[in-house]
C-alpha cells in the first residue's frame, strides 16, 4: 500500500513539473494586458515595462503594412516582415506573434529554429516544399511537404525547419507563433558568422569539411554581406 502511494506521490510531482515546463515560455498574464513601455518607472513583466492602463488606446494593440510585400532581392531570395512585441507593444505577454514571408522564385527561408516557439504557416500564394528535422533522439527523422495556396503546415518549438519556393512565380505566407518573441536562430549563420567565430579545426571535425572550406565559409558569413534578418 505504501508503494503504491509512494508512486502516485511520485507521478503527481511528474505531473507538475511537467506542467510548469509546458508553460515555462510565455507565461498566461495576471491581468487583461500589459502594453509594452520604454518607461523604468513601469511595471516590469517578461522583458518589458507595462504602460499605466489608463493611457492604454486601440493603436497599442494594431499595426498596419502586412499587404505591402517585402524586398526579396537578396542572398537567399526571401523575406521576413515581423509582427512581434517590437512592432505592436500591446503583445507583451499574450504569447503570439505573426510573420509574413516573400519569396522569390528560387528563394528560401534557409534551415533555422525558434527557440521560444511553434510555428504555424499558411501560403496564399506560389508554391512551397517546407519540412522540419526531429532531434538527434528520433534519428534527424525530415518531414516535409509542398504547399499550395491554403495548405497549412505546424512547425514544432526548438525543430530546425525551412521553406523554399519551389514554383515559378512569387511565393507569399503567413505564420503565426506562439511567443511575443520567438527568436530566430538562422543554422549557417549562427555556426558560421558568430562571435567570435568557432574555431574552424572544430567545424571542420564536425562537418567532416576541410579546414579551408571552413575559413572560405566563414569569411564569408562573419562579413554578414547580406544579412536575411
Amino acid at each position: 500500500m505504501k508503494g503504491f502511494l509512494r508512486f502516485l506521490v511520485a507521478k503527481a510531482i511528474l505531473l507538475a513539473l511537467a506542467s510548469s515546463f509546458v508553460s515555462c515560455y510565455d507565461p498566461s498574464p495576471l491581468q487583461d494586458f500589459c502594453v509594452a513601455v520604454d518607461d523604468a518607472n513601469g511595471v516590469f513583466v517578461n522583458g518589458k515595462f507595462c504602460k499605466d492602463p489608463k493611457y492604454v488606446k486601440a493603436e497599442d494593440f494594431s499595426t498596419s503594412g502586412l499587404n505591402i510585400a517585402g524586398n526579396t532581392i537578396n542572398r537567399v531570395g526571401s523575406n521576413v516582415t515581423n509582427v512581434n512585441v517590437d512592432k505592436i507593444a500591446g503583445l507583451n505577454t499574450l504569447g503570439v506573434s505573426l510573420v509574413r514571408i516573400d519569396f522569390a522564385p528560387g528563394g528560401q527561408n534557409p534551415p533555422h529554429t525558434h527557440p521560444r516557439a511553434t510555428e504555424i504557416l499558411v501560403l496564399v500564394e506560389g508554391t512551397l516544399l517546407v519540412g522540419f528535422v526531429t532531434s538527434n533522439q528520433d534519428n534527424n527523422r525530415l518531414f516535409s511537404k509542398v504547399l499550395y495556396p491554403g495548405d497549412v503546415f505546424v512547425f514544432p518549438i526548438g525543430m530546425i525547419h525551412f521553406q523554399v519556393n519551389v514554383g515559378r512565380t512569387n511565393a507569399v505566407a503567413f505564420a503565426g507563433l506562439g511567443s511575443q518573441n520567438p527568436g530566430t536562430i538562422t543554422i549557417a549563420d549562427a555556426v558560421f558568422g558568430s562571435k567570435p567565430l568557432i574555431m574552424p579545426e572544430i567545424l571542420a571535425k564536425a562537418f567532416q569539411l576541410d579546414v579551408n572550406v571552413v575559413r572560405f565559409l566563414e569569411a564569408r558569413f562573419s562579413s554578414k554581406y547580406d544579412s536575411h534578418y
